[in-house]
């Protein structure tokens, strides 16, 4: 079975944006390479995404779209017609993602956004965590995390630094 996996990187207060959707706070700090995106990177062949996460690529990103050498699933409510890059999904999340993981294949990542992550770690869905803690206090903003009716316990597997960057990694424990 694939792993879905949640690799992002937050704020040490917890946030993954400011309430504007910017990252200028996280592009601020010093960190190591690139680090370590491009070694996750090549353990995934499919990447997730929110529409509105979508929407924010499309505005934010210049020159190509970044995943064009993935499969790329993005969930919307809408209906809307497949591109090149990506296919658009209005279907139940939870079959969905349960055929993708039974699917051959390397793991499946779930770049964003926070409304689908939330529901993502309530269906218990989520194999591994692994978070990039920013040495930043922005306040508020866009949590990683949302209040919800879950509790999921975590197995650290590794830590390590990227220069100002702290990367834990987790597993979830299954029960």
């Amino acid at each position: 079975m694939r792993n879905l996996v949640l690799f992002i990187a937050a704020s040490l207060d917890g946030y993954i944006a400011t309430k504007d959707e910017s990252l200028d706070w996280l592009f601020k700090v010093e960190g190591e390479g690139d680090n370590g995106y491009s070694e996750f990177y090549n353990t995934v062949d499919t990447v997730l995404m929110g529409k509105k996460t979508y929407d924010w690529i499309m505005k934010y990103e210049t020159g190509e779209f970044p995943y064009r050498d993935k499969e790329c699933y993005v969930f919307t409510r809408s209906s809307i017609v497949d591109t090149e890059n990506v296919s658009f999904i209005n279907e139940d999340v939870s079959d969905f993602i349960k055929k993708l993981k039974n699917q051959l294949g390397n793991n499946i990542w779930i770049v964003g956004g926070g409304e689908m992550l939330h529901f993502l770690l309530e269906e218990k869905l989520v194999d591994e965590i692994i978070l990039t803690i920013a040495p930043v206090i922005i306040g508020t903003g866009i949590p990683l995390f949302k209040e919800g009716d879950f509790h999921l316990n975590l197995s650290l597997i590794n830590s390590r630094t990227f220069n100002q960057f702290a990367e834990l990694h987790y597993e979830v424990k299954r029960e």
